[in-house]
């Protein structure tokens, strides 16, 4: 049974009346009477949120139980789980901020407090928030992957969160998984999009410059050659306000160049230098913000080398970190924060702005709770509509969950153990190989698995499968490349995206080991050892070099799950790993 906005409000002043309410800096800022009360503070209101990957009703999420860090992030934010999360951040054990924050107790937690996010839920919420910072005093932002992530989105081509978006009153977003669609479709959903969308790394090619197909687009910067405008400027609580855009420095390696095959990206710091001594010189702002799909290790860092931002708002690691991180660098200070994902959290940075400088803040992550807040009558008619035609295809009822099906962590989660086996099934293969998106929702133990829930796993739009023979060495280099990726101490050589998930195939992985060496004592579910030479039929899917020629990898999974029709793990492929032991990011794991 979950607990009601009324019952929440009744059990607080209980536990405030019996002394047992937290004591700390975090938890200071809470009032008990109310989750989302917000006493106002300073002049200027950033509202942010990120990665809500297209989910427009509400979603259950499990936040990981694995996120290592490694080297200089060693017991730091944003890897620290469960306990070692709370405890960094003063969050109490058991209540509902601790589920909103961990994976603890998840199922039981999840059944008391209910769902999370909903674009209806959202735009109540900060509709709240914004009348209570007052009239012009308030800024929303959206650091991307809005557009990707479910089955509506897919087939309307982002066009339904454009949509969800503009009624939600987003001023200024930038862009990751926008950037999947053509390059025309992001066009087009840029220009439906009511506010600013902008990306000082996104430039067009020299070849392209020559004869750009889209020179007639306004926020083209011939000049610069740029491909979308790198700041906007924006008057808030009386304040001068410069949001520069960050996307995704790593899209045409991550995802589908040939999507986009007229545009760079990179993370570009000499170039966020030049606008932000630009943008001051010539704007005079009095804060300067950057909207960024970085991810929170790259953000921090390059909040350590360049100068002049006053705060960062984040996206792209799903981290849902309940304070900032405040970055010391040769120019001053920086605070650098995560808002997590799913439409899971509004962050409020709220900021006394005075004498063209910053000079305090006070900061919420703010838990979005569905059955605490009112869905707003006017979005979700707006989502009803956007659904209706695909109604009937996403309630498809495909099977039932005997466990918690979430993907989240470093690892294998268990909805990507059954897209693993789905794979190696019906594709009749030895292993399968599936993405480590960070992206898609949880299903509770005892819940129907609907063609919904499969589609917020695997839409994306390069979906195919394929089947084809791979030597063991292939096998191992795939999983060196992507150790690689995730581990690399310097967090400019992470390029999105968590480890490959297997299927039929267990390893033993040391993240701490050099490149070529973190992979090792490869067999098959048997036991059987993988040999260099000797050739395995594997089955994956979202290739990024070119189109596979397979079906959909949702078709996949649904004719599996219809065939299941119960769903319990038999077998968790997840690696054995070597060196994590009394590591903070990783619970209750083998060392």
């Amino acid at each position: 049974m979950s607990i009601s906005r009324r019952e929440f409000i009744r059990l607080m002043g209980l536990a405030g009346a019996a002394g047992m309410l937290p004591v700390s800096s975090f938890a200071a800022m809470r009032k008990p009477s109310d989750l989302y009360e917000t006493p106002k503070y300073g002049n200027v209101r950033l509202l942010h949120i990120t990665d809500t990957h297209a989910q427009l009703n509400p979603i259950h999420f499990r936040e990981p139980n694995v996120n290592l860090g490694l080297g200089n992030a060693y017991g730091k934010a944003p890897h620290l789980v469960g306990h070692h999360l709370l405890k960094h951040f003063d969050i109490e054990p058991g209540g509902i901020e601790a589920h909103a924050f961990s994976y603890l107790d998840f199922p039981e937690a999840a059944e008391k407090y209910g769902k999370v996010g909903g674009f209806a839920h959202i735009k109540t919420l900060v509709d709240r928030l914004r009348s209570e910072a007052g009239d012009g005093n308030s800024l929303l932002l959206d650091g991307g992957d809005t557009w990707q992530g479910s089955g509506t989105a897919y087939w309307t081509r982002g066009m339904d969160m454009v949509g969800a978006c503009n009624r939600l009153g987003v001023e200024v977003m930038t862009g990751h998984w926008e950037f999947t669609y053509l390059d025309e479709e992001v066009i087009k959903n840029v220009k439906a999009f009511n506010g600013d969308f902008v990306a000082q790394n996104v430039k067009v090619t020299e070849d392209a410059l020559f004869d750009y197909r889209f020179e007639d687009f306004e926020h083209f910067d011939e000049d610069r050659g740029l491909a979308f405008k790198p700041y906007t400027i924006k008057g808030v609580g009386g304040a001068k306000v410069a949001v520069i855009g960050q996307a995704f420095p790593y899209t045409p390696i991550a995802n589908p160049s040939r999507f986009i095959p007229d545009w760079t990206f990179g993370i570009q710091d000499e170039r966020m230098q030049e606008i932000i001594d630009e943008v001051r010189e010539n704007e005079k702002p009095d804060l300067v913000v950057v909207i960024s799909h970085n991810g929170m290790d790259v953000d921090l860092k390059m909040a350590s080398r360049v100068t002049g931002i006053d705060v960062i708002l984040g996206g792209h690691t799903h981290d849902g970190m309940p304070a900032p991180t405040l970055i010391e660098n040769p120019g001053g200070k920086t605070l650098v924060t995560n808002a997590g994902s799913n439409g899971k959290f509004v962050g409020v940075m709220d900021i006394d702005v005075r004498d063209g400088k910053m000079r305090g803040y006070q900061y919420r992550l703010l838990p979005v709770f569905s059955n605490l807040l009112d869905a707003d009558a006017e979005m979700q008619a707006y989502i009803d509509e956007v659904r209706a035609p695909y109604k009937d295809q996403l309630e498809e009822k495909l099977a039932t969950a005997e466990e918690t099906l979430y993907r989240r962590g470093n690892f294998n989660g268990t909805f990507d153990q059954v897209i693993c086996d789905a794979l190696t099934k019906v594709n009749d293969a030895q292993i399968s190989l599936s993405p480590g998106f960070r992206w898609g929702t949880t299903v509770l133990p005892g819940q129907t698995i609907t063609m919904d829930n499969v589609m917020d796993q695997t839409c994306i739009t390069y979906p195919e499968t394929y089947r084809r023979e791979m030597s063991g060495e292939e096998i191992k280099l795939i999983l060196e490349d992507v150790a690689d990726n995730l581990f690399n101490e310097d967090p400019y050589f992470q390029q999105g995206g968590d480890m490959v998930r297997v299927g039929g195939l267990d390893y033993v992985c040391e993240p701490a080991a050099g490149f070529g060496k973190r992979i090792t004592d490869m067999a098959l579910n048997d036991g059987t050892r993988i040999e260099a030479n000797k050739k395995y039929m594997v089955a994956g899917w979202a290739t990024v070099g070119a189109k596979s020629p397979g079906r959909p990898v949702w078709e996949v999974v649904a004719d599996y799950l219809r065939d299941q029709k119960t769903v319990k793990i038999d077998k968790l492929n997840t690696p054995k790993l070597k060196g994590v032991k009394g590591n903070p990011g990783i619970a209750e794991y083998p060392a």
